[in-house]
Protein backbone atom coordinates (compact mmCIF):
# COMPACT_ATOMS: atom_id res chain seq x y z
CA UNK A 1 0.00 0.00 0.00
CA UNK A 2 1.12 3.88 -0.30
CA UNK A 3 1.17 7.15 1.31
CA UNK A 4 -1.87 7.84 -1.31
CA UNK A 5 -5.36 8.53 -0.49
CA UNK A 6 -7.31 5.31 -2.06
CA UNK A 7 -10.19 6.25 -4.04
CA UNK A 8 -12.86 3.65 -4.50
CA UNK A 9 -13.58 1.95 -7.34
CA UNK A 10 -17.39 2.86 -8.37
CA UNK A 11 -20.35 0.67 -6.21
CA UNK A 12 -17.36 -0.13 -3.65
CA UNK A 13 -16.66 1.23 -0.70
CA UNK A 14 -13.53 2.55 1.67
CA UNK A 15 -12.15 0.17 3.71
CA UNK A 16 -12.30 2.34 6.61
CA UNK A 17 -13.77 5.18 7.41
CA UNK A 18 -13.39 8.20 9.68
CA UNK A 19 -16.70 10.41 10.55
CA UNK A 20 -16.52 14.19 10.84
CA UNK A 21 -16.27 14.61 14.56
CA UNK A 22 -12.90 12.10 14.77
CA UNK A 23 -11.39 14.43 11.77
CA UNK A 24 -12.88 17.51 13.76
CA UNK A 25 -10.76 16.26 16.57
CA UNK A 26 -7.59 14.96 14.86
CA UNK A 27 -7.47 19.01 13.19
CA UNK A 28 -8.03 20.82 16.80
CA UNK A 29 -5.53 18.72 18.25
CA UNK A 30 -2.82 19.27 15.27
CA UNK A 31 -3.71 23.02 15.31
CA UNK A 32 -3.27 23.32 19.13
CA UNK A 33 0.16 21.79 18.82
CA UNK A 34 1.18 23.97 15.95
CA UNK A 35 1.49 21.69 13.41
CA UNK A 36 -0.72 18.74 11.24
CA UNK A 37 -0.40 15.39 12.65
CA UNK A 38 -2.68 12.42 11.95
CA UNK A 39 -4.15 9.71 13.62
CA UNK A 40 -2.57 6.13 13.51
CA UNK A 41 -4.92 3.44 14.35
CA UNK A 42 -3.09 0.04 14.69
CA UNK A 43 -4.59 -3.53 16.69
CA UNK A 44 -2.26 -5.48 18.78
CA UNK A 45 -2.63 -8.52 20.28
CA UNK A 46 -3.40 -8.22 24.62
CA UNK A 47 -5.80 -6.62 26.34
CA UNK A 48 -8.88 -7.90 28.43
CA UNK A 49 -10.21 -9.67 25.18
CA UNK A 50 -7.38 -10.56 22.77
CA UNK A 51 -7.21 -7.94 20.59
CA UNK A 52 -6.87 -3.88 21.39
CA UNK A 53 -6.94 -0.70 19.75
CA UNK A 54 -3.72 1.62 19.76
CA UNK A 55 -4.39 5.21 18.67
CA UNK A 56 -0.93 7.15 18.14
CA UNK A 57 -0.90 10.67 16.54
CA UNK A 58 1.62 11.07 14.21
CA UNK A 59 3.19 13.50 11.43
CA UNK A 60 3.73 11.30 8.67
CA UNK A 61 2.74 8.23 7.18
CA UNK A 62 4.43 4.94 6.50
CA UNK A 63 4.99 3.51 3.13
CA UNK A 64 2.27 0.80 3.77
CA UNK A 65 -0.26 2.95 5.37
CA UNK A 66 -3.84 3.24 3.78
CA UNK A 67 -4.80 6.64 4.91
CA UNK A 68 -8.23 7.42 5.17
CA UNK A 69 -9.35 11.58 4.48
CA UNK A 70 -12.10 13.25 5.91
CA UNK A 71 -12.70 17.17 6.17
CA UNK A 72 -9.12 17.67 5.91
CA UNK A 73 -8.03 15.58 8.58
CA UNK A 74 -6.12 11.93 8.00
CA UNK A 75 -6.33 8.71 9.94
CA UNK A 76 -3.49 5.99 8.51
CA UNK A 77 -4.06 2.41 9.38
CA UNK A 78 -1.02 -0.36 8.56
CA UNK A 79 -1.46 -3.36 6.42
CA UNK A 80 -1.49 -5.90 9.08
CA UNK A 81 -3.93 -4.26 11.19
CA UNK A 82 -6.01 -3.24 8.22
CA UNK A 83 -7.96 -7.03 8.01
CA UNK A 84 -9.05 -6.47 11.79
CA UNK A 85 -10.92 -3.00 10.63
CA UNK A 86 -12.52 -3.63 7.51
CA UNK A 87 -15.57 -2.11 6.84
CA UNK A 88 -14.66 0.21 10.58
CA UNK A 89 -15.41 4.01 11.16
CA UNK A 90 -12.91 5.55 13.42
CA UNK A 91 -14.64 8.11 15.67
CA UNK A 92 -14.22 10.55 18.14
CA UNK A 93 -17.29 10.46 21.13
CA UNK A 94 -16.99 13.52 23.61
CA UNK A 95 -19.24 12.44 26.85
CA UNK A 96 -19.64 13.68 30.36
CA UNK A 97 -17.51 10.28 31.33
CA UNK A 98 -14.78 10.55 28.73
CA UNK A 99 -13.95 11.90 25.39
CA UNK A 100 -12.46 9.82 23.11
CA UNK A 101 -11.42 8.01 19.65
CA UNK A 102 -13.25 5.00 19.19
CA UNK A 103 -13.75 2.49 16.82
CA UNK A 104 -17.07 1.08 15.46
CA UNK A 105 -15.98 -2.18 13.98
CA UNK A 106 -18.35 -4.96 12.29
CA UNK A 107 -15.99 -7.23 12.44
CA UNK A 108 -15.47 -7.78 16.19
CA UNK A 109 -17.94 -10.39 17.74
CA UNK A 110 -17.35 -9.09 21.44
CA UNK A 111 -15.84 -6.31 23.28
CA UNK A 112 -14.66 -5.72 26.82
CA UNK A 113 -16.65 -2.74 28.83
CA UNK A 114 -13.55 -0.37 28.21
CA UNK A 115 -13.72 -0.42 24.58
CA UNK A 116 -10.35 -0.80 23.74
CA UNK A 117 -10.31 -4.75 23.48
CA UNK A 118 -12.64 -7.43 21.09
CA UNK A 119 -12.51 -10.04 19.70
CA UNK A 120 -12.89 -11.26 16.57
Amino acid sequence: MSDLTLAPPRGSTVPVTLSTAAARRIREIGAGEGRPLMLRVAVDGGGCSGFQYRFELVERAEPDDLRVECDGAAALVDEVSLPFLKGAEIDFAEELAASEFRVHNPNAKSSCGCGVSFTV
